[in-house]
C-alpha cells in the first residue's frame, strides 16, 4: 500500500529543531561558524540554550546529520535572502512581440519602434513579425525592406540573432538587446530629463552674488544737509518761486496825528 502524499503544513517548521531531532549524535556548526565536531544530541541541545538560541538541522540527509547553533527567526531570513538574491542574478528571458505589415504607415512604423526600444532597454528580447496576406506573398521583397529597415533603426539599443527568414507567410527574427554599456539611453528618458527645469542653488555665503544682492536690498542713504535742505524748501514754497512773481510787501498806513 502507497503512503499518501502528504502536504507540508505552514504551522510546522521547515527545518527540525531542538528535541525534533531524531539523530543520536550529530555534527555540530556553532553560534560564530566554527566547527564544534560530532557530539550527543543532549549536549548539542544544551549548548543552544546556554547561547540563548536553538540547535537548527541543516543536513539532516547527512551522516551524521549537521546542526547549527543559530536562532531559528534568523536562520529563516538568512535563507530568504539567500533565494531573493540569487533570483536577482538570475536572468529571466522575456519575450516581447511586435507585428509590422509590408504596408506599415510611417507613424505606425515609429510607434513600433518606441515600443521596440523601451523592450530592449528593459533588457528583454523582441521578436519581430511581418505578416503577407493575400496578394501580398506576390511581393514578398517590399516586406524584407520594411524588416530591414527596422532593425537598422533599431542598431543602437539590439541587434538580430539571425537574419530574417521567410517562415510560411511571415517574415521572423529575434533581436536581443545590447549590453548596457554598448546601448543607447531610451529617448523617452532623455526627453524626460530635458524637461525637468534645473535645480539652482543658492549662492554660497560671501559670495560676489551674496554681497552684490545685499547691496540691491539695502535703502539709499540721504546725507543729514540734502535732507535738512529739502525740508526747508517743502516749508516755504515760496522760495522756490523766482524773484519776479514773488509778491511784494504791501505798504504800511501811517496813522494820522
Amino acid at each position: 500500500m502507497n503512503r499518501p502524499f502528504t502536504r507540508h503544513q505552514q504551522g510546522q517548521p521547515l527545518h527540525r529543531i531542538n528535541g525534533k531531532i531524531r539523530a543520536r549524535e550529530v555534527r555540530v556548526i556553532g553560534p560564530d561558524g566554527q566547527q564544534v565536531g560530532v557530539i550527543d544530541l543532549a549536549a548539542a541541545i544544551n549548548m543552544a540554550r546556554q547561547a540563548g538560541v536553538d540547535l537548527v538541522e541543516v543536513a539532516p540527509n547527512a551522516v551524521p546529520p549537521v546542526c547549527r547553533v543559530i536562532d531559528y527567526g534568523k536562520f529563516k531570513y538568512e535563507l530568504s535572502k539567500k533565494e531573493r538574491d540569487s533570483k536577482k542574478h538570475q536572468h529571466t528571458n522575456i519575450v516581447k512581440e511586435v507585428q509590422l505589415s509590408p504596408r506599415i504607415d510611417p507613424h505606425d512604423l515609429g510607434i513600433k519602434l518606441e515600443h521596440a526600444i523601451g523592450f530592449l532597454c528593459e533588457d528583454m528580447k523582441v521578436k519581430a513579425t511581418l505578416r503577407f496576406r493575400g496578394r501580398e506573398m506576390a511581393h514578398t521583397e517590399i516586406g524584407k525592406v520594411v524588416m530591414l529597415k527596422f532593425l537598422e533603426k533599431l542598431a543602437q539599443w539590439g541587434h538580430p540573432d539571425f537574419p530574417p527568414k521567410l517562415i510560411g507567410r511571415a517574415i521572423n527574427v529575434m533581436i536581443s538587446p545590447l549590453p548596457k554599456n554598448k546601448r543607447a539611453k531610451n529617448p523617452k528618458e532623455l526627453e524626460e530629463e530635458a524637461a525637468v527645469p534645473p535645480v539652482v542653488a543658492p549662492p554660497a555665503k560671501g559670495s560676489k552674488a551674496t554681497s552684490d544682492t545685499a547691496k540691491a536690498a539695502q535703502p539709499e542713504r540721504v546725507p543729514a544737509d540734502a535732507a535738512e535742505k529739502a525740508d526747508s524748501i517743502g516749508q516755504s514754497p515760496v522760495a522756490e518761486l523766482p524773484a519776479e512773481v514773488t509778491p511784494a510787501a504791501a505798504p504800511v498806513p501811517a496813522h494820522e496825528g
